[in-house]
């Protein structure tokens, strides 16, 4: 509770900070020759950065398109490679049928190391309704626009003007897209050993998932996320008449599965944290088929159910408060009603990331960043909102910091939209903050 505590004082300091410098009352300092020179180099490079977009949108990359993936893998690569990183492709288990992921890397002993992840693969699989590419100018619409092929591209654009004033010559500088960040190949610790290996030779890193705003509407970033995770209720029960429910043959399994859920949403509420309680299958016999996602019961109205099943998703954001939800879940699912027995499992398949003090230090460097160049200052979006991400496997190892892709919406929707002006815009604040971790 402690550890909680000091990272919402240490939020709340931040929002405070984000609205002084919003008002104005943060001056922004401005930016040296060479930094001028990366901004306006961005700008030139900005029309090419959109072709590329393009035609990666153009290209179907659902995450069950292991080809797909590979070829915007391989059209990625091509960019890294004129860059001078050294790229190769980290293959997947037969069995997994993930494509793997792309890895490029510029190593050297100057500055911090950087680590810029994105991922490769969307939620549009190769029969998708959703038109590959329409643009007004403004916005453009498609399949993984903005979550996340915009960001993908944010990151080579910024690489480009990085490198043409020499920035990266003695710096490392590692670049993670993997190939099935929308459905997580199992087991996840294979699926993302190459991006844990990356961290553990980095020492920041910038994911650029899609760029949000908070409440009040200025731009912000993401310094946490909720851990993703689930939990498996499984109900056995006396079976009998239903004229002896309440009696000799106790409470039967529904009853059971009703009280274990009902008194989580009255025991266990805290702020970011929670509990969905997602399916119940109940019966004299109940069955359930993850892969499918559905469940079959039978049961007959005066017979007492002696199977139910309950299954849900379990999001925290730090450690600490993980494990003491799952503590309080296993005390309420051990008091079972006179006739019955419960159990409860639980899996985790996304870590948290939680709002380090060492998060909120890169935030400040990018909002500065972002001021300097005359885009304004970020704030730190609220940690509860946000969905699981590819950071979180790297976060409890380096400090990070998510949500620096393209401006959109609609993501996992056939109406996702990316905002043009944003690719410049994401990726100047970028290059700004990569050129100054790495001096």
């Amino acid at each position: 509770m402690k550890t909680h505590s000091r990272l919402r004082r240490g939020l709340a300091a931040l929002f405070i900070l984000g609205a002084a410098t919003a008002s104005g009352t943060a001056a922004a300092q401005s930016l040296s020759p060479e930094e001028a020179r990366l901004v306006a180099l961005v700008r030139q490079h900005t029309p090419a950065a959109l072709q590329l977009l393009e035609r990666s949108v153009l290209i179907n990359s659902g995450t069950l398109n292991p080809p797909g993936v590979r070829e915007v893998g391989s059209l990625f690569a091509r960019e890294f490679d004129a860059l001078g990183f050294k790229t190769r492709w980290v293959d997947m288990p037969a069995e997994m049928r993930r494509a793997g992921h792309l890895v490029a890397e510029r190593t050297g002993d100057q500055g911090k190391r950087v680590l810029l992840i994105g991922h490769l693969d969307t939620v549009f699989e190769k029969d998708s309704p959703v038109p590959p590419w329409q643009s007004d100018g403004r916005r453009v619409r498609g399949q993984g626009v903005s979550d996340m092929k915009g960001g993908d591209v944010i990151v080579l654009l910024a690489l480009r003007a990085l490198n043409d004033i020499g920035a990266l010559q003695g710096r490392t500088v590692r670049a993670v897209f993997t190939g099935d960040e929308e459905r997580v190949g199992s087991p996840s610790e294979v699926a993302r050993a190459a991006l844990i290996d990356a961290a553990r030779q980095s020492d920041v890193a910038l994911a650029f998932e899609g760029a949000t705003k908070d409440d009040q509407g200025r731009d912000a970033a993401t310094i946490g996320r909720r851990a993703s995770g689930g939990w498996h209720l499984s109900v056995t029960a006396r079976t009998g008449h239903s004229a002896g429910v309440f009696g000799r043959d106790g409470f039967g399994a529904v009853y059971e599965a009703a009280r274990v859920v009902n008194a989580f949403r009255e025991q266990l509420i805290e702020p970011d944290l929670t509990f969905n309680a997602a399916t119940l299958v109940a019966g004299t016999s109940a069955q359930w088929d993850d892969a499918e996602s559905q469940g079959k019961a039978f049961g007959k109205s005066n017979v007492i159910p002696r199977d139910a099943q309950v299954r849900g998703d379990l999001r925290y954001l730090t450690a600490e408060q993980g494990a003491r939800a799952r503590e309080r879940m296993q005390a309420i699912v051990e008091q079972s009603l006179p006739g019955t027995r419960s159990r409860i499992s639980f899996h985790e398949a996304y870590p948290p990331m939680a709002p380090t003090p060492g998060n909120l230090k890169v935030l400040e460097a990018y909002s500065r960043a972002s001021a300097d160049a005359g885009l304004g200052p970020v704030v730190a979006f609220p940690p509860g909102q946000r969905g699981a991400g590819d950071v979180q496997f790297v976060a409890p190892l380096i400090d990070s910091l998510d949500g620096l892709g393209a401006a959109g919406g609609g993501a996992h929707t056939p109406d996702e939209w990316l905002e043009i002006a944003s690719i410049e815009r994401g990726a100047i604040r970028a290059a700004l903050l990569i050129y100054r971790l790495t001096r």
